[in-house]
């Protein structure tokens, strides 16, 4: 009798429980990134649609082949070519080896100037750079082709940086300098060194000029980053890295600065300003191109003709790669949307977190 009087309480207690576990042991499941395709076209005898009045253009380069695309998937302009081109989202340029006098093209394909010196052409964004013969030489043109300014030098240049405002250059005897754009002068000489053998294989400046970041060295390689201080750059942050790279590589400054990644013999590093923290992802082939945008930084390794695509969370974490054959590829991003070109291919796929 006592028995069936207790059955009660111990369902109570039994509910009491399940409910407290629920509430305290429950997790919320982590949401999953997603990659939607939206549409693919064929760069192979595209037909071509002309851009409407304003409407944002993308490059691309794809073996003999470059050309101009829409968000919606539309080629606005398509070209091959025999030898070499220099492209950006605003110019292209064709060239070989003898170039000299080079006319540009806006990404209408109108002619709109000629590059006014000996040398190979060089876009980034609507700057325009040329670099002479030589290898340790280069000059900076307006709009329309002219030389604006021209730095000469003895020593080749190993790496090379290009901003709004400011150039940044290293060189085989491991110095970094740093042009003012406007007028050419030198704002900055310095060596970050701390290896064997000086050369630098990889810089970049921040938008505003302050900090510099390079990958320097042989024989105790280093990554360093500096920051401006009464126009002498002070190193705050080195590392030296587990391997030596042994030919160019990519360093990267975030659009918002607050972050810079670096590429070295199998991996990625990725610095923190704000925190002050270094993270080392492991990628295994050489990062020929990195893309972001608010939420992702989007990396496209090579080796020999696997691609691979490496998504990094902006909390420094990688979320996943993807891999695929291919003779030539390329990468871009606008807003929430990763374009991949491969061969005679282009795709547009939405990213979102589900």
């Amino acid at each position: 009798m006592k028995m069936k009087k207790l059955i009660p309480l111990y369902i109570i207690i039994t509910l009491i429980f399940t409910i407290l576990y629920i509430f305290l042991a429950a997790k919320p499941l982590a949401k999953e990134y997603q990659f939607t395709p939206i549409w693919k076209i064929s760069t192979a005898n595209p037909a071509i649609s002309e851009a409407n009045e304003g409407e944002k253009l993308r490059c691309f380069h794809l073996g003999q082949t470059l050309g101009y695309f829409t968000e919606d998937g539309r080629i606005s302009f398509f070209k091959t070519f025999p030898d070499r081109v220099a492209i950006s989202d605003n110019y292209f340029a064709l060239y070989d080896s003898q170039a000299i006098d080079i006319p540009f093209y806006n990404n209408k394909g109108q002619e709109v100037g000629t590059i006014k010196a000996s040398g190979y052409p060089f876009f980034k964004d609507d700057m325009i750079y040329v670099f002479l013969p030589g290898g340790s030489s280069f000059s900076k043109c307006d709009e329309s082709g002219n030389v604006s300014w021209t730095y000469e030098g003895i020593l080749p240049i190993t790496a090379f940086s290009a901003k709004k405002k400011y150039t940044a250059v290293g060189f085989a005897d491991g110095t970094i300098k740093v042009f003012n754009n406007t007028n050419g002068a030198v704002e900055i000489n310095f060596a970050p060194g701390g290896s064997d053998y000086p050369i630098i294989l990889g810089l970049d400046i921040s938008s505003d000029g302050q900090y510099v970041a390079a990958i320097s060295g042989h024989n105790q390689q280093r990554f360093t980053l500096s920051r401006r201080e009464d126009n002498q750059q002070k190193i705050i942050y080195h590392t030296f890295l587990d391997t030596d790279t042994p030919h160019r590589t990519l360093v990267h400054f975030c659009k918002n600065g607050n972050r810079v990644l670096y590429n070295y013999q199998g991996a990625v590093g990725i610095y923190d300003l704000r925190l002050n923290k270094n993270t080392v992802i492991p990628i295994k082939d050489k990062v020929i191109s990195i893309k972001e945008n608010d939420n992702f930084v989007y990396m496209l390794s090579k080796n020999k003709s696997k691609y691979t695509v490496a998504v990094i969370e902006k909390t420094d974490t990688l979320e996943g790669t993807f891999t695929f054959e291919s003779d030539s590829a390329f990468i871009s991003t606008d807003g929430d949307n990763l374009y991949i070109g491969k061969d005679n291919t282009i795709s547009r796929l939405s990213v979102s977190q589900e």
